[in-house]
């Protein structure tokens, strides 16, 4: 026997005190949420018939995921204020839904009607004709980009006039294309249009648009790249330039010329100075690769080296200024001299003294006799092990000082006499 106060589904009997939908065209006929959302018919109740929720609208419609309470009768209150004032004004929606605040009607109604399962059941992913908004940085010609005016330039009055300048509006009495507004200043909406009309006065619009477009490229431009300094004249061209340019940079950047419409100033001044150090660079790698030839492996040895090279060539000069014939007391007294200097040279302390001896006389820093030294013993040795050599001896080696080299290290008994 059912008990009295509760009522019960007439399809299935589940307990509906809860909630329940009451058909309102047949008598007594009580049915469950499911029941009813399965469409159920019995005795002469159909799925069509009329209907009454029964419940006071105090269930929770989306299900414990819903957050904040909201029940049947918020939610019908919450589609009736929507309608009503429109989508975004949640403040009037807040009021009409009552004990609610506008943000939090909104982030429940964007969750379970825009997001939700409902939102994404019933709107399209790709709706046709969606508005765009044109006033992003990324939009059309009313983006802030192109909207917002830039800075005035610098200049004085004298040089405004000249120019034509207007600094409060930062425009310009002439513009580039000075009658684009032609194409759209006799343009107006009627009613009788035909579609032949309507798209010709788009396409107007398009070349205008694409004209402003044009106009503030060439504005910016000529700002980036300082344009109307360098117009002004000469004395403030040269007062912007950072420091004095070479001629090689000059030469450099008539190159680059080209690249200047794929780049904005600061990527092109980036790609000269990086494309400057790049020079550099390889110049120092050339000297640095000079210096390991003549068997420097130290920076602080390269001062020295430069030193003595300097030296050399001084004293070769004085040579050759003075004469080629010298009495032998003069040349003793030189000889002593070169003795001396080549002391100070790196290496000098890791030669025997018949080394010393030997550079002495063939005018050889120790550097380079160490390394051709070196090159001659590890030849040797390994022609003796059957490995055939690949080193190249250094082009100030000509064959007199080879020789001689290669006689000094045979009588020292660095290498073999089959090896000379």
């Amino acid at each position: 026997m059912a008990e009295l106060g509760k009522k019960y589904c007439v399809y299935c009997l589940a307990d509906v005190s809860g909630l329940r939908l009451r058909c309102t065209e047949c008598q007594d006929v009580e049915l469950c949420p499911e029941c009813f959302s399965a469409g159920a018919e019995i005795g002469g109740h159909r799925r069509w018939h009329g209907y009454q929720l029964v419940d006071g609208g105090r269930f929770a419609l989306w299900g414990p995921e819903a957050e904040g309470g909201w029940t049947g009768r918020d939610e019908q209150l919450l589609l009736d204020a929507i309608e009503q004032f429109g989508f975004g004004n949640w403040e009037d929606m807040a009021a009409h839904v009552g004990a609610r605040g506008p943000q939090e009607v909104m982030e429940h109604y964007v969750a379970m009607y825009i997001h939700g399962n409902l939102g994404r059941a019933c709107i399209p992913e790709l709706i046709p004709n969606r508005v765009t908004d044109h006033t992003c940085p990324a939009g059309g010609p009313l983006s802030p980009s192109l909207t917002t005016p830039l800075p005035p330039l610098d200049m004085a009055a004298a040089e405004q006039q000249q120019l034509g300048y207007m600094p409060l509006r930062d425009d310009y009495e002439v513009e580039y294309l000075q009658d684009a507004e032609a194409l759209i200043s006799g343009l107006a909406v009627n009613y009788d249009d035909e579609d032949v009309d309507i798209e010709l006065k788009r396409a107007h619009v398009d070349m205008y648009v694409r004209k402003l477009r044009e106009r503030q490229r060439r504005k910016n431009m000529a700002r980036d790249y300082g344009l109307v300094p360098a117009f002004l004249g000469k004395e403030r061209k040269e007062k912007a330039l950072k420091r004095k340019v070479t001629k090689e940079e000059k030469e450099l950047r008539v190159k680059l010329r080209p690249l200047c419409q794929f780049m904005s100033c600061k990527e092109f001044e980036d790609c000269f100075d990086n494309l400057h150090k790049e020079r550099a660079l390889r110049a120092k790698i050339r000297e640095l690769q000079r210096y390991r030839r003549n068997g420097i492996a130290k920076t602080e040895e390269s001062a020295e080296y430069e030193a003595a090279k300097h030296k050399r060539e001084k004293r070769k000069e004085m040579k050759n200024s003075a004469g080629a014939k010298r009495g032998k007391d003069d040349g003793g007294k030189e000889a002593g001299a070169e003795f001396n200097s080549m002391e100070n040279l790196p290496g000098f302390d890791l030669l025997s003294d018949r080394e010393k001896v030997l550079c002495n006389s063939l005018n050889l820093s120790p550097t380079r006799y160490l390394t051709v030294k070196t090159i001659i013993i590890k030849d040797y040795l390994q022609k003796r092990q059957g490995i055939p050599s690949k080193s190249r001896l250094p082009s100030y080696l000509d064959k007199v000082l080879k020789k001689r080299i290669l006689n000094f290290l045979t009588e020292s008994g660095w290498i073999s006499r089959d090896a000379s």
